[in-house]
């Protein structure tokens, strides 16, 4: 192996990463992924992290790192000398934020690390915390302090920083402080290698990918890129595992999408070169972790999930800087739902992972990116989202049905190195560990109830519609709407049923779908399907009802006189019909001389006419469904003033503006009378009236048919007080009789109106 010495006690490993004591190390350079992998990080390259280890100076039960500037980095954590022993006690951290050059309060981080290959599973050369995201920081403090007194602290501590090459400090300095540099002509550390050169290695430097892709990954999805790196005593990157594992099943569900260790910019020259641990009887059990990652200043649990792939990155540093083989988890899922791959070997194979000690065989870890509780030192936990918890629980289905195992038994139904478990279980489950968050570690059954059945769909309405009473009419589509509280990533499509069948299909992002119907009324469900093709449909249905049939006028548009004021160029008119569907009738709308709607039970239009003009009055009847139909009728109306009646008894001539004309006929003589001639289908009589008028009698084609009272409140000219009708044209006699009602006797007519 050729090794590289760089500032202070550290080497740069070309094909593995060895860490001494302060300095940098970096990972070689590999080339580019397979095509077709999941991100654009694939076409790119990897990227290359920076791994910094800072000791911990300090005698007795504590040890601290004083506050110093470093490069850019993202995630820390605190490693010792013996992995097998545990640091009993506290560690508290400050980082200076890049973003703003604040230095954050005080805060810790879990001592107790049991994401951690199982004993004797794999080189574990140095214990560990957890790694901890802090966000781009360029500054760190750090203090340990014993529960057990002078002696309780393991030896050799030291802060590990995990940074990126791309990522630049805001300031000119190296990753380790000055006062633990060593002269880089010093040859006395242990580690050094008689054939490094003393000067630094040129590296190329690859940008992160900002935002993962999505997409269905190809067949490739599983391998990774080939390395390039000089040859070493270390087998070189293979490009899938060897034949030896054996092809996996096929599991019952789909594969959900994932993106390939390539697509997130894993360098594979970091990781151990020899062919991966597979368990011998598959994944029985998947553990539901969190990486602990929040920002220190801010105390919050969330973060961009454009991040993901570095903070992946950052932790498949610190892990392997611990010399584990790989990054420990089989899996990662960030807040938005994106699956990553994590340990090399195959997404569909039973790779023996780091992350649940003493049950690693056997089980997959799926690790949410997040801190998922509030405490001290976060107080805004990372948002629990549904695409986060839906593509957990498909990831986990998928991966049980490798096996066939059901994710949601309802009992510990699967057992683990002597132990019981739930086929989906929190990492606390197998230690006590606060791993994966009180929020998200209430948040496991859920996810076992998302992994095995689908929720039934909550009808929306209906568009493209017009519900009538309790009934949807179309002409033969509309589109149905629905909701739907399990999440996307665990539906595999959704169906609308029109009588119980099929009639349209949507993806598992869709909350609505178009539908055609036949005439007649049916009964409209909405089916989810879950991945595992189990089923769930809406406990509510719609009667949508085809109907293609026009509405009827079934008594045809007519025109009569109607009581109101007139104007010597305006008769008050009504139009009157009846309409029927043999649906559902919608709505009568008026098209001519003007425009107004009528609700389906009205039939009667108050319009106007003009005097002497024929006119036509339109009308259109539609129908819930769509359907209309129109019709029309034309008609004049006309005056005849009090001067081309026949008199007989006493009239006199009274002028005003507000008369008709001018001019009106008034008499308080008891039976005068005024007789008109006309010919049409309907008559109105116009008087003035007050509070003096007296009453009159109507007589028609000599037939009496009224008696008319004039009198009111308030004085009013032009007025039609009575009116009537006939269903055709016709010459017929309005004949006016004085009453001479007592007291006020006096009646004043100012004619009649008609229609032709």
């Amino acid at each position: 192996m050729r090794r590289i010495r760089l500032r202070g006690r550290a080497w740069l490993a070309i094909g593995a990463v060895v860490l001494g004591g302060a300095g940098v190390i970096t990972a070689a350079s590999v080339a580019s992924g397979p095509e077709g992998t999941a991100s654009s990080a694939a076409s790119k390259g990897p990227v290359k992290t920076k791994v910094d280890a800072l000791a911990l100076k300090g005698t007795g039960g504590e040890r601290e790192l004083p506050q110093q500037r470093t490069d850019a980095f993202g995630t820390l954590g605190v490693t010792w000398d013996d992995p097998k022993e545990e640091l009993d006690g506290t560690v508290q951290l400050r980082v200076r934020t890049q973003k703003t050059g604040k230095w954050s309060d005080w805060f810790g981080i879990e001592t107790h690390n049991d994401d951690a290959p199982d004993a004797g599973a794999e080189s574990a050369g140095r214990g560990g915390t957890p790694p901890l995201w802090v966000g781009w920081s360029d500054g760190v403090q750090a203090r340990v302090r014993s529960d057990k007194g002078a002696a309780g602290l393991p030896k050799g501590m030291k802060l590990t920083l995990v940074g990126e090459s791309d990522k630049k400090s805001s300031v000119d300095v190296a990753m380790a402080p000055a006062a633990f540099a060593v002269d880089a002509e010093d040859t006395a550390s242990p580690s050094a290698d008689p054939t490094a050169t003393s000067s630094p290695p040129s590296e190329t430097t690859e940008p992160a990918t900002t935002e993962p892709s999505t997409t269905e990954p190809s067949a490739t999805e599983s391998s990774a890129p080939a390395s390039t790196a000089p040859a070493s005593s270390s087998p070189p990157a293979t490009s899938s595992p060897t034949a030896s594992a054996s092809t996996p099943p096929t599991s019952t569900v789909a594969k959900p999408p994932i993106v390939t260790r390539a697509g997130w910019g894993a360098d594979e020259s970091m990781r151990e070169q020899t062919e991966p641990d597979y368990a011998p009887n598959g994944v029985q059990v998947v553990f539901v972790h969190h990486t602990a990652t929040y920002n220190a200043t801010t105390k919050s649990g969330d973060y961009s999930c454009s991040s993901s792939p570095s903070i992946i990155r950052q932790i498949y540093a610190y892990h392997v800087s611990q010399t584990w083989r790989d990054i420990g988890y089989n899996f990662l899922v960030d807040k938005c739902g994106t699956i990553y791959e994590g340990r090399y070997g195959g997404v569909d194979r039973p790779v023996v992972g780091a992350q649940t000690e003493g049950y690693n065989t056997g089980t997959a870890g799926i690790a949410v990116i997040g801190y998922f509780q509030t405490d001290k030192y976060v107080s805004k936990a990372t948002p629990m989202t549904p695409q986060m918890l839906g593509s957990v629980s498909a990831l986990a289905t998928w991966k049980l049905g490798l096996k066939k195992i059901d994710p949601n038994p309802g009992t510990k139904s699967q057992t683990v190195n002597g132990k019981a478990f739930y086929p989906i279980s929190g990492h606390r489950d197998g230690f006590a560990t606060e791993c994966p968050g009180t929020e998200l570690y209430a948040k496991v059954p859920t996810i076992r109830t998302y992994a095995s059945a689908v929720a039934a769909p909550t009808l929306n309405g209906v568009s493209g519609a017009t519900l009538s009473g309790t009934s949807y009419y179309t002409k033969g589509t509309a589109t149905v709407a629905w909701k739907e509280s399990t999440p996307t990533a665990v539906i595999k499509r959704f169906e609308v049923l029109v009588d119980g069948k099929v009639a349209a299909t949507a993806k598992a992002t869709a909350t609505s779908a178009p539908i055609t119907v036949a005439a007649g009324r049916h009964t409209v469900t909405v089916r989810a399907v879950h991945m595992s093709d189990k089923t769930a449909t809406s406990a509510s249905s719609y009667s949508v009802v085809g109907d293609t049939t026009k509405p009827t006028f079934t008594t045809a548009p007519s025109v009569k006189i109607r009581n109101a004021t007139v104007s010597s160029t305006s008769v008050p008119v009504s139009v009157t019909w009846k309409a029927a569907d043999t649906g559902a009738l919608k709505s009568v709308a008026a098209t001519a001389p003007s425009t107004a709607t009528f609700g389906p039970t009205t039939t009667s239009w108050s319009t106007t006419g003009k005097v002497n003009t024929a006119v036509t009055y339109g009308l259109k009847a539609t129908d819930a469904a769509g359907n209309y139909t129109t019709a029309s009728v034309s008609r004049t109306a006309a005056i005849l003033q009090e001067t081309s009646a026949t008199k007989s008894g006493t009239w006199s001539t009274k002028s005003s503006t507000s008369y008709l004309g001018g001019k009106s006929y008034t008499s308080s003589s008891k039976n005068a009378s005024l007789t008109w001639t006309f010919t049409g289908r309907s008559v109105g009589w116009v008087v003035s009236r007050a509070s003096t008028s007296g009453q009159a009698y109507v007589y028609v084609d000599g037939v009496k048919t009224a008696t008319v009272d004039l009198k009111t409140s308030t004085t009013a000219y032009r007025q039609t007080i009575w009116s009537k009708s006939w269903s055709t044209s016709a010459k017929h006699t309005l004949k006016i009789v004085v009453v001479g009602t007592s007291g006020r006797p006096t009646i004043t007519t100012d004619g009649i109106t008609y229609v032709k």
